[in-house]
């Protein structure tokens, strides 16, 4: 069992930034593949980043691509996305994940473990 709380999500205007930071419970942290999904009102949950374990590689969602990125500590157990330049059509609950043996980085039914989100919102 994997616990993830995440936290840092609030109201901003557009051209803001944000960083949102999840905390995992499990000593084996760095055993997983650790996404961020987001969710707006009335859409399917969507990719936004991911990373590998050991934080070699990144791999992002073409809408956020050169915006937002995704990083690990592993002996703190923690992973973030920072958000600059942040749009309207960025807000939505945000969701970390954590997972094994992905096979598509960019699916949600592949991450077995998820928090309970936090909200972004921005003003235009």
């Amino acid at each position: 069992q994997v616990q993830l709380v995440e936290s840092g999500g609030g109201l901003v205007q557009a051209g803001g930034s944000l960083r949102l930071s999840c905390a995992a419970s499990r000593r084996t942290f760095s055993s997983y593949t650790m996404g961020w999904f987001r969710q707006a009102p009335g859409k399917e949950r969507e990719f936004v980043a991911c990373i590998s374990r050991n934080g070699g590689w990144s791999y992002y969602a073409d809408s956020v691509k050169g915006r937002f990125t995704i990083s690990r500590d592993n002996p703190s157990n923690t992973v973030h996305l920072q958000m600059k330049n942040l749009k309207p059509e960025d807000t939505a609950v945000y969701y970390c994940a954590a997972g094994q043996s992905i096979d598509s980085l960019s699916s949600p039914r592949e991450y077995g473990y998820w928090g309970q989100g936090t909200q972004v919102t921005v003003s235009s």
